[in-house]
């Protein structure tokens, strides 16, 4: 009997973003990920995977940090545009994404760089932010002497 529990790997985490441009320098000049490549791939069949009608306009962008792939999703050939909302900590499905970091040196360009930084959220070792879709990412501070443990 094949063991296909062990046999899967983690190939990416997909995030849709309104403008690639501006997401794309977000997690690259805040976060320190590195381009890996763009696709564009053609409406058919990729409306079908993703269960969207035409016309899609999928540009998507792979960036990497360590052991991480980031896919940047922005439908450019949408009219409409959904909405960001506010999604509770305690709603089912993926709530935020985490990474451990000098705090104090993010917190400088978070906003300069199009996110929000969620004040309230600050406990000293750990925070909140949003990057410029909305989308929740935790700081965790990175000096061994903290010790943070993180939701």
């Amino acid at each position: 009997m094949t063991d296909v529990a062990g046999s899967q790997v983690v190939n990416h985490i997909g995030l849709c973003v309104h403008d690639i441009d501006r997401s794309r320098r977000f997690y690259e000049e805040l976060l320190g990920f590195t381009f890996e490549h763009e696709i564009a791939p053609p409406d058919e069949p990729t409306g079908r995977l993703l269960r969207l009608d035409p016309p899609l306009g999928l540009r998507a962008v792979y960036l990497r940090k360590e052991g991480l792939r980031l896919e940047l999703l922005a439908y450019e050939g949408r009219a409409d545009r959904r909405l960001v909302r506010e999604r509770p900590m305690d709603e089912p499905g993926l709530t935020h994404i985490s990474f451990g970091a000098d705090i104090a040196g993010l917190l400088e360009r978070v906003e300069a760089l199009g996110g929000t930084i969620l004040r309230d959220t600050d406990i000293g070792v750990a925070v909140f932010i949003r990057d410029p879709d909305g989308q929740l990412i935790e700081l965790l501070e990175n000096k061994e002497d903290k010790g943070a443990g993180g939701a």
